[in-house]
């Protein structure tokens, strides 16, 4: 059985890995701040109210566990990433998951790069440097840029290399925790990538619901 630690668990994509990711051969171990927050959490769960920033919750929560979801926020997002590399380390848990954000490598390319660097450009520099850390530290990580995120029930997805310009403006929560959930089935996948995720065909200068 594949034990997967989730930190963040009351976001939206988590709920949606969650419920997809609830299956015979994978134990969750759902990390949040206010355990008030997480409904309907899987039977074969479970659930640890701790702070990421906390070294000592962390540390007793990665205890035992094969691969890591992060799915954090936050001015201070760097820390949390510092944090949760040095916890694994301790316990030895070596495959990370990490979502980040589009617009960290200045990769997404004419009008709807502006527009991105004007909305979101201020709060970028932490999660520059927490991917930093992350590709610095010896795991076996997959870090994602999702685009700008839409409620639509669909999976429809692309990625992007690190290198690469980012292709469209946004992408749906539920095909991010696809992904995801993709990784915890076959955790070779993606290993050691930086990729932006985006829905095809939706270029523009701004995604189409704003």
């Amino acid at each position: 059985m594949e034990k997967v630690l989730v930190l963040g668990a009351s976001g939206q994509i988590a709920g949606w890995v969650i419920e997809m990711a609830n299956k015979d051969e994978v134990r969750l171990t759902l990390f949040l701040r206010h355990a008030k927050k997480l409904r309907n959490a899987p039977r074969n769960s479970r659930v640890v109210e701790g702070d990421v920033l906390h070294k000592e919750q962390l540390n007793h929560a990665m205890v035992g566990q094969d691969l890591v979801y992060a799915n954090l926020t936050g001015n201070d997002i760097d820390r949390q990433a510092k944090n949760i590399v040095d916890a694994m380390s301790a316990a030895g848990v070596k495959r990370l998951i990490f979502v980040a954000s589009l617009g960290i490598y200045d990769e997404v390319p004419g009008k709807f790069g502006e527009w991105n660097r004007r909305e979101i450009g201020p709060y970028l520099p932490p999660f520059r440097r927490a991917a930093d850390v992350i590709e610095a530290s010896g795991l076996n990580y997959t870090i994602l840029r999702p685009a700008w995120l839409t409620d639509e029930e669909e999976v429809d997805y692309e990625t992007t290399e690190r290198n690469e310009p980012f292709r469209g403006t946004e992408v749906s929560r539920r095909s991010v925790a696809a992904l995801i959930v993709k990784i915890i089935d076959s955790p070779e996948l993606s290993a050691r990538r930086n990729l932006g995720v985006n829905k095809p065909n939706t270029e523009g200068d701004k995604p189409a619901f704003l």
